[in-house]
Order: C-alpha cells, then structure tokens, then sequence
C-alpha cells in the first residue's frame, strides 16, 4: 500500500467497500507498521498476523454494506477481554485466558473490525501517566520525553503513531481523555453505560467505562455506535439510544470557569492555548458563560480521597493478599488505602455527591456543554517517575470529577505548541447527548487544521451533515411510499417534516411488497443477522405532525422501533406478520426505491 493509502477508518471503509484496497491489505500494513515502530511496550500481547490476515479475507464473502467498520485494524487496551489473547491489566500474576469476547469486541467483529493485539496500560487501569507496567513506558510519538499518558497509554500511542485507526481504552477518572490530549489525537469517553463493560476488568465497577481513540471525531462516533446499545451481561449498561451527530447549531452556549478558577501549574504556554480555543470557539459562533467549578473541584477530590479507592480495592484485594510484590509499588500503594474505608465513609461520600450531582444539573441548565482543558499541562516521563503521585494527580485535574457526575466527554487536539507539546481541549456534557458533543467537537477540530496524530496526516475534509432534529421533534424512519420523490411523500411535506438523512437498518430486516394500493412495502423484523439491510430516509416532524401522521397510518401498516445499522433505535415503519402471507419477498433489491425502478423497466 502507498503513500496515499488510506489512514481514517472512514476513508479505510470506502477504500474497502469500493475495491481500491482490500483488508488484508490495511491489517498487513497495520503489522508492518508495528514491526517498523519497533516500540514493544505499545502492545503486551499481537494476535498472530496470519490469523488476524485470514479474518480480513473471509470479510469477502459478507455484505460489505451491512458492516461499519469492514476491515478496520483495532487494538484493544489489555483490561478488556478479546479470545485467543491474555487478559493480563499489566499485571503478569493477574494474567487470565477470556472464553469469549467482551461484548464491545464481539460487536466491533460483528461490525467488521480486525483486532492486532492487546495494548499496554497503567496497572489495573489505576493512573493517567503511562509509566505504571512490568511491560515498559511506551514512546510518545509526539515528543520521545513526554509521559504517554494513562491508563490508556499503549491504545493511544497506537493510533496516534498510525499503527492502527481505532483503539479501545477505558476511563474512570481520565484514562480515556489526558492520552488522547498528550498524542495529539480524539478520545470519546461515552455516557456511562453506553457501551456495555462485560468482559471489563473493572477499576471502580460503577465509574468505568470503555472509551474510543481516533483520529477523528467522525470515527470515534463510527466506533461508537457499532459498540452501544443495552447489555444483559453487565447490570450498569443502559438503554440509551445514541441519536445522529447534526449540523453546527445556530445558537451555542458554553460554559468556561469563572476568571482565576482555572490552575496550569505555572505552564503559561498551556494557559494561553486555552484561552485561543475559547477565541476559536466564539470565533465558530458559540457564546461563553461563566459557571463555578469549585462544586466540580469538590467532587474530583473525592475520587481518591474518598470510598472508590475500597473499589479498585476489591479488584486486586486477594492478589494483594497472596502476592504483594507482583503489584506495581505506585498501584499498591494507591489501592491499599481502600482498606481502611468504612461503610460510614461511604455512606458519607454517597450523600455529598448526590448534592454535588444536583449542584451539576442547575449549571448545565445555563449551557450546552462545558469547555475545559483536558490535561492543565504535560509532564517528562523523568520529573513523573521522581514524583508519581502528585504529578500524576495533577493530570487529572479537569477529568476525575466526570464519572462520578455522570457526564460525557470528547477530548479534541486544540493546538500544537511552540515547544512541540500537544495541548487539548475536553467538551463535557450530561449523559446521553454523546452525538451533540460530536456535532459541535468535530467542527472546533477541523477548525484548527491540525495534523492528526504524530504521522502529521492532513484532517479530511467534514461531511455535510443535516441539521439536528429539533427538542420537540421526533425521528421517523420510512421505507417505502414515503420516501423523497415517491407517491406518498407529500403527506411528510405537508407536515413540515424535514429530511435528516438517509441510511439503512440492520441487517435484521425482510421488505415485502403487499398487495394494496397504492403500492406499498411492509417491512418485518426477523432474526438478528438473518435479513438484509434495507434502505431508508429519517425525517424529523414535530411532535403534533407526528401524532398527526401516526393517526393516519392503515393496516396492516405500523409505528415501532427499527435498529438502524450503526445501532440506532428510532420509530418507523412495521408491517403485521400476517399481511405477508403471499407477498412477494423484495428484500434481495435492498430498497423500495430499487423495487419500483426495476418494476417500472419492465
């Protein structure tokens, strides 16, 4: 593969789908990029190439239309379960040998992604700075002397470095944030609950969540969607539908601290990179508002200082038991002090949270997100092993309190500086407006024309996306008659309806051609897997016109949710199972609108 081949796992796809490369192609190259690297603390474990390169081959005989992710390399952080390869969470005496998948693995395959290999990590997940592991202290391929950045430092050195697209980390109180600002790439830390975390060796089991390194915005959310969705597996996911990402809205609110709250550590380069993203993003059109973090402070210090440290405890209490010494000194020293919590500790810190998550709601209700350095500087690997705690807990200071409030976060590149330092920006909001933050973060990105990573590849151009669908309006999935340019699509007009995008389900549908008039669809689900993906059109209509709509729907026609194919649930169009008895099976034209074309050249 050439210099021009492809390097985002959009452009990867479209290679892909379009023939240009296949992908064996793009995982051989991953492992020769690897093998070029010659880092080998990035990864703990490599999944053997040939095995790895006879997946790619089989994605041949599948449906490249119905897999998001068709031939995209991942790795994966080795605290997160993948068969034929270690669990170890960077601690060789720990080292277990998963069954199955993690659910976020078995669907990134399912989606059509090739995982290479298991990635280093701070020990058991407990530390922002990458330096905590038997393994080594990977290279920052930004800057050889800067620390990596933790917990996920191999997953984020891995994409930064161009040996893979895509990268699974975890966060619980920044591991998924402060490597992505340190390599100068996109960390996602998604809603709680989002992505499920069965398959997880869990660091504090009701803060964890599984995170995503890219080099875009747009293909952290590609990776995110394959992966979210509810779990019966893992009792903390949560059926939280992840909506589409929109166009830049025309009024946007963010909050910045209150003048003098923010602290840099005396890094007055990084306090002036903050300052012009805020220019940027008035620039972009956004309005600033002034809020307090002193409440959000408050709620950091309680991470460490209060009962979730007895959580990482209980992780790696027997081990601490049979043998001590096989733990990191840093790592034990942490997560010994859980021990000594008591249950009235606890009890404590649970009631002044729940005040502090109320506190967090009436701020956000000024704003729609909040803007926040992600790290308040960086440091060497040398000055972190000469003081790992405190330095340590610096880095953590604009991320430790977002678990623990339920927030969401996508950490964005916001400048490169003159000394070749990355600095970067985090947008947080309430759990479940993911794809708002992605709407607005991947334009604040594009507008820094940053190169991505350290290979200094040129951001793509964005993609055009439709505007959002508004507070009071609701998505309507439709398949038939309905659609722009057919028969029926006049009714939406005359509702105001509005085409948000057009797209395709899961493939978990059959489309059928019903014998009424005019003619008409009706799409069934069937077992998942065992349809065809079938082409569709989202409008958005407001409550009232969807009501309206709804209301005038003929049997054997009907409103349910439809799984679209990046796992989105919205309503749409269902026909009875009864009305197919003798209907003519269309499902093989993948649409009604290639249905009626055929019909009408005849």
């Amino acid at each position: 593969m050439g210099s021009d081949a492809p390097e985002t796992i959009a452009a990867i796809v479209a290679a892909h789908r379009a023939g240009a490369f296949t992908p064996a192609q793009t995982v051989a190259r991953s492992y020769q990029r690897i093998r070029d690297h010659n880092d080998p603390a990035v990864f703990i474990s490599l999944r053997d190439e040939k095995d790895a390169l006879s997946e790619a081959e089989a994605l041949a005989s599948k449906d490249a239309a119905s897999l998001p992710l068709l031939g995209v390399p991942v790795a994966v952080k080795d605290n997160i379960d993948a068969r034929g390869m270690p669990t170890t969470a960077a601690c060789p005496a720990f080292s277990y040998s998963p069954a199955q998948d993690s659910t976020a693995v078995a669907k990134l395959r399912a989606a059509g992604a090739i995982v290479i290999g298991k990635t280093n990590l701070d020990q058991f997940a407990t530390g922002l700075v990458g330096v905590r592991s038997p393994y080594g202290i990977p290279v920052n391929p930004i800057r050889a002397d800067l620390v990596p950045g933790g917990s996920s430092s191999g997953s984020a050195v891995a994409v930064s470095a161009g040996l893979v697209p895509l990268a699974l980390g975890t966060d619980t109180a920044g591991s998924g944030r402060v490597p992505a600002m340190l390599n100068n790439i996109v960390g996602l830390k998604p809603s709680l609950g989002l992505i499920s975390n069965a398959g997880l060796v869990p660091a504090c089991r009701t803060l964890d969540c599984i995170s995503v390194f890219s080099l875009t915005v747009d293909d952290a959310m590609m990776a995110l969607a394959a992966m979210a969705g509810p779990d019966g597996a893992d009792p903390f996911s949560r059926d939280r539908p992840l909506g589409p990402m929109s166009a830049f809205p025309d009024k946007l609110r963010l909050g910045v601290p209150r003048n003098g709250q923010l602290v840099f550590f005396g890094d007055a380069v990084s306090e002036k990179a903050y300052d012009e993203a805020l220019k940027r993003w008035t620039a972009l059109g956004a309005t600033l508002v002034e809020f307090d973090l002193e409440p959000f402070y408050e709620t950091a210090r309680l991470l460490y200082e209060g009962p979730w440290v007895a959580e990482r405890y209980l992780v790696i209490r027997d081990l601490l038991a049979s043998s001590p010494d096989s733990i990191h000194p840093v790592t034990r020293e942490i997560t010994v002090a859980g021990a000594r919590l008591t249950a009235a500790d606890t009890f404590a810190s649970l009631y002044r949270l729940q005040a502090l998550r109320r506190t967090a709601e009436q701020t956000f209700a000024s704003f729609d997100a909040m803007v926040l350095p992600t790290a308040p500087t960086a440091y060497s690997t040398a000055q972190v092993l000469a003081n790992p705690i405190e330095l340590n807990s610096r880095l953590g200071t604009y991320t430790n309190f977002v678990n623990l409030l339920d927030l969401c976060g996508l950490a964005l590149p916001a400048a490169m500086q003159p000394d070749g330092i990355p600095f970067g920006i985090t947008l947080l909001a309430p759990a479940g407006r993911d794809a708002q933050l992605a709407s607005i973060g991947r334009m604040f990105h594009a507008d820094t024309k940053l190169k991505m990573g350290a290979k200094g590849v040129t951001q793509p151009t964005l993609a055009l996306l439709p505007p959002a669908a508004g507070g009071d309006e609701i998505t309507l999935a439709v398949v038939g008659a309905h659609l722009s340019g057919m028969a029926l699509n006049g009714e939406l007009q005359a509702l105001g309806a509005r085409l948000l995008e057009a797209t395709t389900t899961a493939p978990d549908y059959k489309l059928y051609a019903l014998d009424i008039m005019p003619p008409k669809p009706g799409m069934l689900r069937v077992e998942q897997g065992a349809g065809s993906s079938i082409k569709l059109e989202l409008w958005a209509l407001s409550a009232t016109a969807f009501g309206k709509f709804v209301a005038a729907i003929p049997p054997p026609l009907g409103i349910g949710t439809i799984r679209l194919a990046d796992e989105r649930g919205v309503k749409g169009f269902l026909v009875e199972p009864a009305a197919i008895n003798g209907a003519r099976d269309i499902s093989a034209h993948g649409g009604w609108r290639a249905f009626m074309a055929e019909k009408a050249a005849v």
